[in-house]
């Protein structure tokens, strides 16, 4: 079975390109796909990004600077990618991966019209300051 559908091409190679971000998928097809860190995080198919249902999807901001740290095997139908973030959630079949890399262009235009409407960025957001903390009370009235 090649991922989860019998029609799905089974990946032939997969390269990490640190330097880059890059993922390099090549199937027994002949599909070929690079696929971004970035990317793949952004459309992770963990419920933690996609949700449990329709609308629940929560979009993923500030994820440019993303690396993958290792990828761990899935049995022989998925990959586990662990990302810089912490993110490990998310279990990429087959044709999981083959459906990211087949439709990339327009995924990421979607993608990159969310953002624009929620006046959202690809780049990490800076942690504003907080204001300082008040003073701890003692306990005494004067």
């Amino acid at each position: 079975m090649a991922g989860l559908r019998p029609e799905t091409p089974t990946p032939t190679e997969i390269k990490q390109h640190q330097k880059s971000r890059v993922l390099e998928i090549s199937f027994d097809n002949g599909d070929r796909f690079e696929l971004s860190y970035e990317f793949l995080r952004v459309f992770s198919p963990s419920a933690e990004v996609r949700g449990h249902g329709i609308g629940e999807e929560k979009l993923q901001i500030g994820k440019r600077d993303v690396d993958i740290l290792r990828i761990e095997p899935v049995g022989n139908y998925a990959i586990r990618p662990v990302f810089s973030d912490g993110h490990d959630s998310g279990l990429y079949s087959w044709d999981i991966l083959h459906g990211l890399g087949s439709h990339r262009d327009e995924l990421w235009q979607a993608y990159l019209d969310k953002l624009k409407d929620a006046g959202a960025s690809r780049d990490p957001a800076e942690c504003p300051e907080l204001p300082p903390a008040p003073a701890p009370s003692c306990g005494i009235k004067r």
